[in-house]
């Protein structure tokens, strides 16, 4: 069995000890394989050891990490920052997986996480509520989407 699967099913079956072990002996025999600096740091954000993590999610991408891979990245650096505080790291990687993968809605939702950090209250339930919008499925809230969305954007608005 090649050994980044090994790992990578070391990782989902909890033995995180074994696959860190197992990866960073990858990383050492293959140091340009963006694939083992990704699961390196997936395994680190994994052991809530967030801080190890970052680099190896950066170097990870600065290799040319792509697809759904570079996606997981993204979102992993763009949390990681946001989890330890580092704010405005985490609105530059969102920004930026949002303008590359438009469609994919999770980048919006940890977008509007930071921003809530950041005390930007309203525009973090702007992105929430039109999210919500748009992929809920439930009746009452497809009844009432286009209000939704509308007041999405003028939720401190008192009408007279």
């Amino acid at each position: 069995m090649d050994h980044l699967i090994k790992a990578i099913k070391l990782r989902e079956a909890g033995q995180l000890e074994e696959a860190k072990t197992i990866l960073f002996d990858l990383a050492r025999e293959e140091p340009r394989n963006p694939s083992v600096w990704y699961q390196l740091a997936w395994i680190h954000d994994v052991m809530t050891l967030e801080r190890g993590a970052v680099s190896y999610y950066i170097i990870a991408l600065e290799l040319g990490l792509s697809g759904e891979e570079r996606q997981g990245a993204l979102l992993g650096l763009g949390s990681t920052y946001r989890s330890l505080g580092m704010y405005e790291n985490a609105i530059n990687v969102f920004e930026e997986a949002i303008k590359e993968y438009p469609e994919r809605r999770e980048f919006q939702v940890f977008y509007a996480m930071t921003l809530y950090n950041l005390e930007d209250y309203g525009q973090a339930m702007e992105i929430l509520l039109k999210q919500l919008a748009d992929t809920s499925e439930d009746k009452g809230i497809q009844a009432y989407k286009k209000a939704i969305h509308f007041y999405s954007k003028k939720l401190d608005q008192i009408w007279n």
